[in-house]
This record gives structure tokens, sequence and C-alpha cells, in this order.
């Protein structure tokens, strides 16, 4: 088991209610280990030291589960933006946080994922556990 530097953690985000979710739904969603700095945010410079510890495991009811990384790469609004990269040698298959940079992973806070398709969806933080 490998031990994580300080202020890394667990994050677990499971599908908000929606349309299609009425309830929402703890069987689709995410978990992913990442750095936050004291205000919940994801922590850039401590990403860069530890990138390869920033795993992400993909969870989805009826479905295998996809294990990928949090990477940081250019583009968006903003210059830059976080993605789950499921395949480092192929950018189809990526699904990007929308403004993930500006967002508190607090529980009970609300983020967007734009998916491989281009669907836009929204998850709750159910948990940020440090590791």
């Amino acid at each position: 088991m490998t031990t994580l530097p300080r202020g890394f953690h667990r994050i677990r985000l499971n599908m908000a209610r929606s349309p299609s979710y009425p309830d929402g739904s703890k069987f689709h969603g995410y978990e992913f280990v990442a750095p936050l700095d004291a205000a919940g945010r994801i922590d850039l410079a401590a990403w860069k030291q530890h990138r390869d510890l920033c795993k992400v495991r993909r969870f989805w009811q009826g479905e295998d589960d996809q294990h990928g990384l949090l990477v940081h790469k250019p583009g968006g609004a903003k210059g830059a933006t976080w993605t789950f990269d499921y395949d480092p040698g192929a950018t189809d298959d990526d699904e990007a946080g929308f403004r993930f940079g500006d967002h508190a992973f607090q529980i009970g806070e609300y983020v967007s994922i734009r998916d491989e398709d281009g669907d836009l969806n929204t998850f709750v933080v159910t948990s940020t556990d440090a590791v």
C-alpha cells in the first residue's frame, strides 16, 4: 500500500438527482485521489509533484469499472482543465470536470463532469477522506 503525502484525499462523487436519476444514484460515480488545499480545492503545485498518485475509478452500474488518472490539460476557459484520463494514448475517452479548479470538494457540494459522449452530468460530493 502506498503512503500518500499530507493533504491528499480520496473523494467520492455520486450521481446527483436528474431526470434520468430522480433520486440520484450511489451506483454511478467516481472515486479519485487528489491533493486538496485548506479551502478544499485541488492543489495544482502538489498535483504536479505527485501526479502519478492521483488515480480515478469510474463506477457505473452494469459496466466494468474504468481506472485512470486525474490530469491537468491545456485548454478550457481559464487556459487549463482537469480531466479523468483512462488511456494516455487516446483523447476520446477523457472526461472533463467543469471548472474543477474553482470547486471546493466538500461534502454536499455539486460538481459537473462532461463524459466521453459530451453529456454533462452533475454529481454530489459524498466523502472527502484524508489518505
